[in-house]
């Protein structure tokens, strides 16, 4: 639409509240008479009300901190950059720059293709040719291009693959698994500590300090096994002196305090 000797501005205020709805047609119309004489005043008011100041912030901040995904196609990564670019149109960077900051956030093979298309002189190309060479890359690889699952994959810092989730899970379930192997080994050796003599657990069995006793120190275990299968001491006794008995032990010693009214 060129009507002759109207300027453009007046075109875009004429035409701009027919892309209004809502609250924001309701806002243009509400409006005092002659508060706006000019497209700029327009813009400036409509993006203070529906478009603040840290809302633009933050765009400009992704703008520049643009990164490709791991797996990301170079047409998918070029139409995110052009989509969040087109979200504020305000943003005022410098095209130059859109371009620096997309070029940056490339992969390297994505980086290493546009290099060898640019002849490694991307940067000394006009914004319009190098946006004109990377619109046609992204075409190519749009077409040509399939999606390979086994390729590998540059990820970012976040970016944590699935397969070294189940890795680290496996892990940490096996060192459980072994923490608890051990804990149940120490508790049986533990166990298997306690002195059968002295019911300590300092020490085992055939070390315990009563053996070191006089008379003992030659054979401790025998003593030991003596002391778990003997019989009471009043059978002992018994049995010492009964010579009949297939029990008789002429080793066996007997109590110092103790006689016998037979003589024989």
């Amino acid at each position: 639409m060129k009507p002759p000797d109207v300027q453009e501005d007046h075109i875009y205020l004429k035409a701009f509240p027919h892309s209004l709805e809502g609250v924001a047609k309701d806002l243009l119309y509400y409006l005092a008479p002659r508060s706006i004489t000019s497209w700029d005043d327009l813009k400036r008011m409509f993006l203070e009300k529906f478009f603040p100041a840290s809302r633009t912030t933050a765009i400009r901040k992704d703008i520049s901190g643009i990164r490709q995904l791991g797996g990301e196609t170079l047409y998918e990564y070029w139409e995110r950059f052009k989509k969040l670019c087109a979200s504020c149109p305000h943003h005022q960077v410098s095209e130059q720059l859109l371009l620096q900051y997309f070029y940056k956030g490339l992969n390297n093979m994505e980086r290493s293709m546009i290099d060898a298309a640019s002849g490694g002189a991307l940067g000394d190309m006009t914004p319009a040719e190098a946006r004109h060479l990377i619109e046609k890359m992204a075409s190519n690889s749009q077409q040509f291009s399939t999606r390979n699952d086994n390729a590998i994959v540059i990820r970012g810092v976040h970016d944590v693959a699935t397969d070294v989730d189940k890795k680290l899970e496996s892990k940490l379930d096996a060192l459980v698994n072994l923490v608890t192997q051990l804990a149940a080994n120490q508790k049986s050796t533990s166990v298997a500590r306690v002195c059968g003599i002295c019911s300590s657990i300092d020490h085992h069995t055939n070390v315990c300090p009563s053996l070191q006793q006089s008379g003992v120190n030659e054979h401790p275990e025998a003593y030991a096994a003596n002391i778990y299968n003997r019989p009471p001491v009043q059978q002992q006794q018994q049995q010492s002196y009964d010579l009949s008995s297939n029990r008789y032990n002429p080793g066996w010693r007997n109590y110092p305090n103790l006689r016998w009214s037979n003589q024989q």
